[in-house]
């Protein structure tokens, strides 16, 4: 006779919630708005997505810097099937974008043909039509306009302060 198998119930759950803070907070409300923020390190780095904390001193960030809407792919991988819940239900690149203005990179999804995609090509936001505050407000990356249109894409601004958490 088999020994006998003993279970218990098992619930996986996170009680609590977190603020997201002045930084994260103040970088969320800003996609809402159609606007990309980085936090400026120590070091003068740019960070995006931003950072809290600075990774060479730990210290608290607070200069927030408004980023370009464009940027360039520093590496990709192809996802030739997506799966559910996954930002685009069409083959798409996985990337890392520096958003001009930034000197880190941010990962989300390129829309563009397997043959189009490279390291080195400029890229611009795609907006979600309806934005609420979240990383999806990016639908996601898409091919930079060449030529006249490229002049008219929304360039990075001057620096702000981190003030409070987002509404």
């Amino acid at each position: 006779m088999p020994p006998e198998v003993l279970s218990a119930p098992l619930i996986v759950e996170f009680p609590f919630t977190r603020s997201t803070g002045p930084v994260l907070g103040a970088f969320l409300t800003g996609l809402r708005e159609r606007v990309v923020l980085g936090a400026r390190g120590s070091d003068g780095r740019v960070l995006c997505p931003p950072a809290e904390y600075d990774p060479v001193t730990a210290a608290e960030l607070t200069e927030l810097v408004p980023l370009g809407q464009l940027g360039t792919v520093t590496t990709w991988a192809w996802n030739e099937r997506p799966r559910p819940y996954q930002p685009l239900d069409t083959p798409f690149a996985w990337v890392l974008v520096r958003l001009d203005g930034a000197d880190t990179a941010l990962l989300h999804a390129l829309d563009a043909p397997r043959h189009a995609v490279r390291t080195g090509m400029r890229v611009a936001i795609r907006w979600a039509a309806e934005r609420s505050g979240a990383i999806t407000d990016i639908a996601c990356f898409e091919p930079a306009p060449e030529g006249p249109e490229a002049a008219d894409a929304p360039q990075a601004a001057s620096p702000t302060r981190a003030e409070g958490p987002a509404a």
